[in-house]
């Protein structure tokens, strides 16, 4: 249906990177959830109260919750489809993370309440009635969970969209649930148990995890988390495709939402290169970066000595040196300044996250390193976190 619906009322929709057809996308999922959604809700609760069930009713009020995350998720996608202005001047893409994060509490107080009626009825369980009714109901629910859990997946991959993966999650999640809801009802049918109670406690349990997994893939972005490996890869690539390239470091991608990513990084060049010709080859790098990869890229150009053998063999001494520290560690800018009572070793070290010592030791630790191995030359080091 998805797709039926995509082709009739989506202007190019195979076109995904473009920001018009994710929205186009955003809106048309949302229409669809909020609708299945309330046809659900009502549907279930009919079959809780003609069943007497709580677990089927608070089965239902989730449905409800998540007819309400559709209509966040949709006006996030609305809002974040706006221009840039002059306040906000990179878009205003990180919207859809926020909506995202306002649908996971939403989530997370349906939880809460559901969890709490659930209890009471276990503490003071009522008889249920069987019919095969809210059965149908049920099952009729589980097959539209999961045809909307594959919709949503599908979409979500295609237009790189946090939120629809979020909504994904949380509707195979709910299938989950109306499962284990359908089978308390076969319990109380078939072996006069009545489990409802502890059912709907399941259910509730099921809806808080849903809110803890959208909370945790919109709160991320919004942090600041590191950027795809593959889109870092594919960046390194093109730009060490390019001969004038000797080396690249600082690379830093900022993430203003989906579709608006702005990629910052430093490439080392020849220091006795044309610097008009370097320049102009910077310049065709970022337009082919903008190009490929979808995103706006600023890039500094690092002089560096190429042909000096003594040089290039003491940074690649150095470079060695410092990995006893982590292997991870990697240096750049490298440089050589002789003077009459010692030389300076001055360049940059890139550590990573996570690496238990403290920035002054791992520099410490450099300057020993580098005057054990050369007498009489001093490292001065400035160091550097990895941000990919």
């Amino acid at each position: 249906m998805i797709s039926l619906l995509s082709r009739l009322f989506i202007k190019d929709w195979k076109n995904y990177g473009d920001g018009h057809v994710r929205q186009a996308y955003g809106t048309l999922c949302g229409l669809v959830g909020i609708c299945l959604n309330i046809l659900l809700f009502a549907g279930k609760y009919f079959a809780g109260t003609l069943s007497g069930s709580i677990a089927i009713v608070a089965d239902s009020f989730n449905n409800l919750s998540d007819a309400g995350s559709s209509l966040v998720t949709l006006l996030g996608f609305r809002l974040a489809g706006k221009k840039p202005d002059p306040v906000h001047p990179y878009g205003h893409g990180r919207i859809e993370y926020v909506s995202g994060l306002i649908v996971s509490f939403l989530i997370f107080l349906m939880g809460f309440e559901l969890a709490k009626s659930s209890i009471e009825k276990i503490l003071s369980p009522e008889p249920m009635r069987s019919s095969w009714l809210p059965a149908v109901i049920l099952a009729v629910s589980i097959c539209v969970k999961l045809y909307m859990f594959f919709y949503n997946r599908a979409v979500g991959r295609k237009i790189g969209s946090t939120a629809m993966a979020a909504t994904a999650t949380d509707s195979l999640s709910d299938a989950v649930a109306t499962t284990v809801v359908l089978l308390s009802m076969g319990a109380a049918h078939f072996f006069h148990i009545n489990i409802d109670g502890y059912a709907g406690l399941l259910v509730a349990l099921f809806i808080l995890y849903a809110g803890y997994c959208a909370a945790k893939d919109t709160l991320a972005p919004l942090l600041g988390q590191a950027p795809d490996p593959e889109l870092v890869q594919r960046v390194s690539d093109i730009v060490m495709s390019h001969p004038e390239v000797i080396g690249i470091h600082d690379l830093v991608v900022h993430d203003y939402g989906p579709g608006r990513k702005m990629v910052t990084l430093h490439t080392e060049v020849d220091g006795k290169g044309d610097f008009f010709a370097l320049h102009d080859a910077i310049d065709n790098i970022e337009r082919e970066l903008t190009a490929a990869c979808g995103c706006h890229a600023t890039i500094h150009m690092d002089p560096i000595e190429s042909d000096n053998e003594a040089v290039l063999a003491m940074r690649e001494r150095v470079a060695e040196l410092v990995k006893r520290i982590d292997p991870a560690i990697t240096i750049h800018d490298f440089r050589v300044v002789p003077g009459k009572t010692h030389t300076n070793v001055i360049f940059d070290a890139v550590v990573p996250a996570g690496l238990p010592m403290t920035e002054e030791a791992v520099a410490e630790r450099i300057r020993l390193l580098v005057a054990d191995a050369y007498p009489n030359h001093y490292a001065v080091v400035d160091i550097d976190q990895a941000y990919v």
